[in-house]
């Protein structure tokens, strides 16, 4: 099955995604090694340097089935969208999917904004009601989650969508199948889930790894 999209105008085509406003940033040896535990701490770092599906791990840590609201699915060809570098290994013409992870109850849990190259969106994401997981589960995909970057920082929109106050934890990575990258994935997570998973730690502003904050996303 093959995507096909009307390309509008500029101005209605880029809608703008929710990237962080860094305080810190930390690339794959952080990704590797871990942070220091006052920095963030261990169960934070579970669900957000694991490999694990994210709303598997929701589920689990509310009881209740993971939602998604689907906010926005913008044809945006070849532009990097201001996304991770990674984005160049997603082929073009791309396109740029915004979510609410949610409780069945309507709490927000995260956020998410995924590329994907546009004539093959469909054959993976059959149901577009259902988290990226399940799509892919219903479809037997085997995948591999890289993280590549963990983001420590703010965002107005997101204090406001999650009614928490900042700062956020977040990170990108990209899903592998077959060898192949299938799509790339920021997501950042909202404080409630402190809820279930205690405190975060030392709210990020430890320099961990030698890492310096960047106004460049990466």
């Amino acid at each position: 099955m093959t995507a096909t999209f009307e390309y509008p105008d500029r101005a209605d085509a880029y809608r703008t995604w929710n990237a962080l406003d860094l305080i810190w940033h930390g690339g794959e040896d952080a990704v590797r090694n871990g942070l220091p535990h006052q920095q963030l701490a261990p169960a934070w770092q579970m669900l957000l340097l694991g490999d694990g599906s994210p709303t598997r791990h929701l589920r689990l840590l509310t009881g209740e089935p993971t939602e998604v609201d689907v906010i926005d699915m913008s044809a945006i060809g070849t532009d990097a969208d201001g996304a991770p570098d990674l984005i160049q290994a997603v082929p073009s013409p791309r396109l740029r999917r915004q979510v609410w992870l949610r409780t069945a109850s309507g709490q927000r849990l995260a956020y998410a904004t995924s590329w994907w190259e546009t004539r093959h969106i469909d054959d993976y994401l059959q149901n577009r009601s259902l988290p990226i997981w399940e799509n892919l589960s219903r479809i037997h995909a085997e995948l591999y989650r890289d993280v590549q970057g963990i983001y420590y920082g703010h965002s107005q929109p997101l204090e406001q969508a999650f009614n928490e106050s900042g700062p956020f934890w977040g990170r990108h990575y990209l899903f592998w199948h077959h060898g192949q990258p299938l799509t790339l994935i920021y997501e950042v997570f909202s404080p409630y889930l402190q809820n279930y998973l205690g405190p975060m730690g030392g709210r990020g502003r430890a320099r961990g790894k030698g890492q310096e904050a960047r106004g460049k996303r990466e």
